[in-house]
């Protein structure tokens, strides 16, 4: 009986080490692939949704800008024509 208790509690000593091994591998795969993830959007030079959204309001004001002083210039031109 002390053999088999023996037993148990070296592979219950297994277990546990392995498990906590697992759960190091676990956390140095998902550092890696962070890491792996941040090193490539970087590389494309991704902006963040936020940011996108306030540059194409940003766009958007200018064109309607450049839109009317193409006109006052289109209006200045007929009325130096005439």
């Amino acid at each position: 009986m002390e053999k088999y208790s023996k037993f148990l509690g070296n592979i219950t000593e297994l277990i546990e080490k392995g498990l906590y091994r697992s759960k190091d591998f676990k956390k140095e795969f998902e550092d890696f692939v962070k890491f792996r993830v941040e090193s490539v959007t970087s590389k494309l030079n991704l902006v963040s949704r936020e940011e996108f959204e306030i540059q194409k309001k940003v766009i958007d004001r200018l064109q309607r800008e450049l839109l009317i002083l193409k006109k006052k210039n289109s209006n200045k031109k007929t009325k130096k024509v005439r």
